[in-house]
């Protein structure tokens, strides 16, 4: 078993954000009648805040830290922990800052408009506005949140338990094929972004000749077919914890 607890740390990412969309039953129903179609054929969701981006800007930055966090970090366990070489902590660390940052100050925005998002909810919606969707504010507040955690990595088989000898040494070693399990598929997963980056590059550069008289290729090439893969090969040095 080959402990790397020097070489990495274990992160957690967890961000919620409100998604705003409420199922509405009657036209749902109206619906799936005129079609005559059953029941549950089809749902018709209504976007609470329909006619404002305020909401949806909060979901967007959402989904682009969690792509930066997984693109920094490497698998481990199941529960959403990821492992952090420390090679990238500083680079991690400088992230997390501004994300933590941009994420609160895009949930003030939405706080602060919030009454008068709810005075505007019946011209977007029409019909299909009701007052009981809407919750209070403070309940809204409740229901976005930026929450990150770095812990140490345990050595393998580091078990602080009070349980018979026998019992502890199967627990140990149970943990440490888990942990050897782990560090494999951590390490396949950076190996597979690149393979991945490169069969796209490949397929790309596989030019077919063009048609008419100019014979020029068909097909042009961004810049960043080049630079995406140069800028993985960085984080990969540093991602490699083996």
């Amino acid at each position: 078993t080959m402990s790397i607890s020097s070489s990495a740390v274990l992160v957690s990412l967890n961000l919620s954000v409100w998604p705003a969309a409420k199922l509405d039953r009657e036209v749902t129903d109206a619906v799936n009648s005129n079609a005559n179609a059953n029941i549950n054929a089809g749902k018709f969701m209504k976007d609470l805040f329909a006619g404002t981006s305020l909401r949806k800007d909060i979901e967007k930055y959402a989904a682009h830290c969690r792509v930066k966090h997984l693109r920094m970090t490497l698998p481990w366990a199941d529960k959403g922990e990821r492992l952090l070489p420390t090679s990238m902590f500083l680079d991690y660390k400088s992230f997390i800052n501004e994300a933590e940052l941009k994420f609160n100050m895009l949930c003030d925005n939405f706080f602060i408009a919030y009454p008068q998002l709810l005075n505007d909810a019946p011209l977007h919606l029409g019909k299909l506005y009701k007052s009981e969707d809407y919750p209070s504010l403070d309940d809204v507040r409740g229901r976005f949140g930026f929450r990150y955690v770095i812990s140490p990595l345990p050595e393998a088989g580091d078990f602080r338990l009070d349980v018979a000898n026998e019992e502890l040494q199967e627990l140990q070693q149970k943990y440490a094929r888990d942990y050897d399990v782990r560090l494999a598929e951590a390490m396949r997963e950076p190996w597979e972004r690149l393979h991945s980056t490169l069969t796209a590059m490949s397929e790309k550069l596989t030019d077919e000749p063009g048609s008419g008289d100019d014979d020029k290729p068909k097909k042009r090439y961004h810049e960043t077919l080049v630079t995406n893969a140069t800028d993985l090969c960085s984080l990969l040095t540093k991602l490699n914890i083996t």
